[in-house]
């Protein structure tokens, strides 16, 4: 069926031929029809990754097939999304090993992204929680792991779905005692403050930091970083311990039609920023809070992206080596200047990461959101110029527009995964928007212009 498709950031918006399958069957059956594909799971990648000519959505192919409640192992099919998963681990007492910052996905979209979340410096990202999986190539179906077929395995771990269709996942989970968080939010007057902070309560196992990206002199950065642990019971209220692994009540709001674009201007997002940071009235606020809006906020209001405006916007995240802190100095300075801020800009850190083609490593990450706007994408051209010079890349999961020569120089093993992904799909039949943007899915592969030298951007 042929219809218009959108991930998350509503940027770009196609026309694709979408399929779906509930039998393995099926979808033999689709991907042997003499077309291209992309596997797509809920959208909730923001750019282009996930979107093709024939997109084969992996929704209805959602079943649970394990689960060992006394090892916390679940097996799955790669449609099942993580809230669903939630709603019958969390009641065992089990939690997801990592998550994003939503549940609304899929978990071969955490697979093909390799997800990362509050917790990286400490557990990594979501492929070091696989037990295997398998994955249907143009060689027909394969298992792979971290020891069996390694090369398919790392490959398709933050390969986005270049590789073939991910099917069933293994995975283990993390044993908890409540459905709840012990949580503490410190303030921060500026950006050193902040990073000296990370460090300090490096130690905690889930982090992160709202950052106000517009401010200028000593407010420079001015941030809330929160901190978190699993709660025990003992650490919960009278009523809380009553019930201690109850599933939150899902109360939800929804943005039913896309705002006005004049809504998101440089006063709006400065208002917002203000008050963001006023209402944490105390240096710092210790309270225990259900693992809902502590992991997933933004879930709260279904169709949120609908409030950048029909034109959609581009959610713009890089990760820097911890050595390179000038860099995110530089970085946030451009943005400053440029009046861009965004609503949702957050900060936080990795721990070490040495993969194939994953995003993550050892440094500090940041995300923000831009809604689309004439000169954009000139600007965020500026600013990957200086995430590459700072040694730093970006994230495909996010990507709506980088330019070739950035992802063929930013990410170290980059031509590895090239001849994996050629040697499984040889004739790029996986392919998507992206992977072609990006001469993923190419003959001739890399560009010329990847073995140029980076230009020089100024930092101020």
């Amino acid at each position: 069926m042929q219809k218009r498709l959108a991930n998350w950031g509503n940027y770009p918006v196609v026309s694709s031929e979408e399929s779906t399958f509930t039998r393995e069957d099926q979808l033999q059956e689709l991907l042997d029809r003499p077309s291209t594909f992309i596997a797509r799971g809920n959208g909730r990648c923001y750019g282009d990754a996930s979107l093709g000519v024939h997109s084969i959505s992996t929704l209805k192919y959602d079943k649970a097939l394990d689960f060992d409640t006394e090892l916390g192992i679940l097996e799955c099919q790669a449609g099942l999304t993580l809230d669903h998963i939630l709603d019958f681990i969390v009641p065992k007492g089990w939690f997801l090993p990592v998550t994003p910052g939503t549940k609304f996905i899929t978990v071969g979209g955490a697979v093909a992204s390799d997800v990362h979340g509050k917790n990286h410096h400490v557990d990594g990202a979501f492929s070091n929680h696989i037990v295997d999986m398998d994955v249907i190539t143009a060689q027909g179906l394969i298992t792979c792991s971290a020891q069996r077929e390694p090369d398919l395995f790392w490959a398709t771990c933050g390969g986005m779905g270049l590789t073939g269709v991910i099917t069933r996942v293994k995975f283990r989970l993390k044993k908890i005692d409540t459905a709840y968080i012990k949580q503490r939010q410190i303030k921060a007057r500026n950006l050193e403050e902040v990073i000296r902070l990370f460090e300090e309560y490096r130690h905690y196992t889930y982090s992160v930091a709202w950052i106000d990206c517009l401010q200028k002199g000593d407010s420079f950065g001015r941030s809330i970083l929160i901190v978190g642990e699993h709660a025990t019971p003992e650490e919960l209220s009278a009523q809380q311990r009553q019930a201690p692994l109850e599933l939150p009540k899902k109360k939800k709001l929804t943005i039913p039609f896309n705002l006005p674009s004049f809504v998101l201007n440089t006063f709006t997002v400065k208002a917002f920023n203000w008050l963001y940071y006023a209402k944490n009235t105390k240096k710092e606020i210790n309270n225990v809070v259900s693992y809902e809006p502590f992991f997933y906020p933004l879930d709260a209001f279904l169709h949120w992206n609908r409030g950048y405006g029909k034109a959609g916007f581009v959610q713009y995240q890089f990760v820097l080596p911890l050595d390179q802190k000038e860099g995110l100095i530089a970085i946030l300075k451009r943005i400053s200047d440029k009046g861009w801020g965004s609503f949702l800009a957050v900060l936080k850190v990795f721990g070490h990461q040495d993969s194939l083609i994953s995003f993550p490593m050892e440094g500090y990450t940041l995300a923000l959101d831009f809604p689309v706007r004439k000169g954009l994408f000139d600007f965020l051209d500026e600013l990957d110029t200086l995430v590459l010079q700072y040694g730093g890349r970006l994230y495909l999961s996010k990507d709506a527009r980088m330019k070739q020569e950035i992802f063929w120089q930013s990410y170290p093993h980059v031509q590895r995964f090239a001849e994996i992904v050629k040697q499984y799909n040889g004739d790029f039949r996986f392919r998507s928007l992206q992977s072609d943007r990006l001469l993923l899915t190419a003959a001739d592969q890399q560009p010329e212009a990847a073995s140029t030298a980076v230009p020089q951007v100024s930092a101020v």
